[in-house]
């Protein structure tokens, strides 16, 4: 079957930035990643170049940033309140997710002062340009209650049953 909306794409990827180190890889995990193709659940950029594709597809895809998380935006770098965190013992480097204007967003921290938090709520990979290794497993129609969520299920489930969530 080939990738198309409102179907759900089963495939194994290996992402790496350009310098060739690998980020993330879902062997690593034994875990395929899931998603329902024409429903924002991926970066815009790999859900087109997974448009078409057969079951069984491997390819390459090298993403430019603004494909896939995005330009850094410096704005987006702010002092905020020590007062914001509800953890005593805080580093640089460290990162939390918080409500955001378009849902969940994960800042970092980037420097700790006696009274405030240097913090960056840019994706930690915006401004990257991304390589991804992908092999398509399967493709599958989506079932209504998939559609209705907007994102895959587990097999059985009735719209309703599930909490919504973010595929990756």
């Amino acid at each position: 079957m080939r990738i198309a909306p409102q179907r759900v794409v089963t495939l194994h990827y290996a992402l790496s930035g350009t310098d060739g180190q690998v980020l993330d890889d879902s062997r690593a995990r034994e875990q395929p990643l899931e998603y329902l193709h024409g429903h924002h659940n991926i970066v815009a950029g790999l859900e087109r170049a997974l448009a078409g594709q057969d079951e069984g597809a491997e390819l390459s895809v090298t993403l430019m940033p603004v494909e896939a998380y995005g330009l850094r935006n410096e704005s987006l770098v702010r002092e905020v309140g020590r007062d914001a965190f509800p953890v005593d013992d805080l580093s640089a480097g460290m990162r939390f997710q918080t409500p955001g204007d378009a849902g969940p967003e994960v800042i970092t921290v980037l420097e700790v002062r006696d009274d405030a938090v240097l913090i960056d709520s840019n994706h930690p990979l915006a401004g990257h340009t991304l390589r991804y290794r992908l092999q398509v497993l399967e493709v599958r129609e989506a079932t209504r209650a998939e559609l209705a969520k907007g994102h895959p299920l587990p097999p059985g489930t009735e719209p309703g049953e599930v909490e919504d969530r973010k595929v990756l």
